[in-house]
């Protein structure tokens, strides 16, 4: 300790302040002077390096499920890359397996790691699985009083780490082989899907679920005219192979198809069909479930490529002109047909390649014109009543070892089935009822037989009546050709919209 004689004075300490300061200059100006920039740059950050801690060596990607609002391609290639990577260190999965799948699927669990290797260079994959909380405010318009709602969100992604030396090599190596491979995996093991919409309300999002697709409707089973299948098979075959035709004429590469028809005549056996024979997953879109058309369009950005999307019963799914929620003055609009269609045929539908979008309606008249013009719905397809060959091809699908003295029973089906109006689906449920096969021949042409009586009673009550009222005998005449009706087999170019109808021949019917 100093004594107070001993304390330096206020000048002193102040005179020795000033000098230091004043050699510490002179020695940076020394040194300006006599070292050259580069070595004084390598000196300071060797003195940097000494007292702040190196910064680390590897690098990490971080590759999230989703970009935005689109799916991320090299999350879901890296998911299913990674199953085949699997090691004996790895203490967590997730083992899954449906009926048609041939072999287990195994996925990361979280926080597990694996280590890959790519021409020499070591590669973590590390999976990250996460839930963060928010708070939204719900407001009550009957009520001033405002409710706090906690929403959970889940954010999944994965880690890649590796040396920095080695980050061209990922990037333009290794990353596009995990594409790839992950595209070889998936067309190898291949299963059909068909996704539905899942709303999610806790998590506050609307997604795409899925199980495997089973239907066994092939073109082959499908009790439509020959020259009905072959007509759309080929405008199929036409659509797949057309990629580069597409992309010169600067079109999205997209097909509409439009089926109508009356209830139980195949459309949706036609789908299913359509979707094994392009290999093809189906999302099953109810637009009852679509509040607002910002969904619609996550929902399209969400949508895989090589895709049948379907829109079933459009005509009665929802009423488009009248979807509002008002409330106190106010109106909310919510999916409306201008959103539909920017959906179908906006710059939204070019968001991915190689995708059939397939409506079906019962009353083809009750859709708006818009919905039906080329580019939206390019193809007509008039499903109708079922005809011989039709019956012929189900026959020979439900009854077997059918006796050769009932086999004259198809020359009388053939002349009763085209008179009368009877569905596919009529057709198979009869066929179905014994499994002696002369018994079913036997009951289906009674049932023929009961319904031609049937349709002659309404064209007798129909026939002209000189005191009947002329208005109303057309009336009547109107209504029972209507129901006798049929389509037709052909392909018709209407302003650019292909129609495949399914011709019958009908004695005493005006087609």
């Amino acid at each position: 300790m100093f004594s107070p004689r001993e304390m330096p004075s206020p000048s002193s300490i102040f005179s020795a302040y000033a000098s230091m300061t004043a050699s510490i200059m002179l020695v940076r100006s020394m040194a300006n002077d006599l070292i050259p920039q580069p070595i004084r740059g390598y000196l300071t950050n060797a003195i940097r390096r000494l007292i702040i801690k190196p910064r680390s060596p590897t690098l990490t990607l971080i590759i999230e499920e989703s970009s935005g609002i689109a799916r991320n391609q090299v999350y879901d290639a890296a998911e299913a890359y990674l199953s085949t990577r699997v090691r004996p260190e790895n203490e967590r999965l997730k083992i899954s397996k449906t009926p048609k799948e041939k072999k287990l699927t195994i996925r990361l669990e979280k926080d597990e790691k694996v280590e890959d290797i790519y021409n020499g260079a070591s590669l973590i994959w590390k999976f990250i699985c996460a839930e963060t909380e928010k708070n939204s405010t719900l407001s009550n318009n009957h009520d001033i009083h405002n409710n706090s709602v906690s929403l959970r969100s889940e954010k999944r992604y994965f880690e890649l780490s590796f040396l920095k030396e080695h980050k061209e090599m990922v990037l333009e190596c290794y990353l596009p082989f995990i594409l790839d491979r992950a595209k070889e995996m998936k067309d190898e093991d291949r299963v059909l899907k068909i996704h539905t919409l899942n709303a999610s309300y806790c998590y506050n999002v609307i997604k795409w679920d899925s199980i495997n697709l089973e239907h066994p409707s092939t073109f082959e089973t499908l009790a439509m005219e020959p020259e009905a299948k072959k007509a759309v098979m080929e405008d199929l075959n036409r659509f797949v192979k057309r990629k580069e035709f597409y992309k010169k004429v600067g079109r999205a590469w997209k097909r509409g198809y439009l089926l109508y028809g009356p209830p139980g005549t195949g459309k949706s056996s036609l789908i299913a069909a359509m979707a094994n024979y392009l290999k093809f997953d189906i999302f099953d879109l109810q637009l009852g479930n679509i509040v607002r058309d910002s969904d619609l369009r996550k929902l399209l950005l969400a949508t895989a490529n090589r895709s049948i999307l379907v829109i079933e019963d459009i005509d009665c799914s929802v009423d488009l002109t009248e979807r509002r929620n008002g409330g106190d003055g106010q109106t909310d609009v919510q999916l409306t047909l201008s959103g539909l269609l920017n959906f179908i045929d906006g710059l939204w539908s070019s968001c991915g390649d190689e995708r059939i979008i397939v409506f079906t309606t019962n009353h083809k008249e009750r859709l708006d014109p818009a919905l039906l013009r080329p580019g939206r719905m390019d193809v007509h397809i008039h499903m109708s009543y079922c005809s011989y060959q039709g019956f012929k091809l189900l026959a020979s699908n439900y009854l077997s070892n059918i006796s050769p003295d009932h086999q004259s029973l198809f020359g009388e089906i053939e002349g009763l089935i085209e008179d009368i109006q009877i569905t596919p689906a009529q057709v198979a449920e009869e066929l179905m009822k014994s499994e002696d096969a002369d018994a079913t021949l036997e009951g289906f042409v009674k049932l023929l037989k009961r319904k031609k009586m049937e349709g002659d009673v309404c064209e007798n009550f129909s026939a002209p009546d000189k005191a009947e009222e002329p208005s109303k005998r057309r009336k009547v005449a109107a209504g029972c050709k209507k129901k006798r009706g049929g389509g037709g087999v052909g392909i018709n170019e209407n302003n650019g919209t292909v129609a495949v109808t399914q011709r019958r021949t009908r004695r005493g019917c005006s087609l």
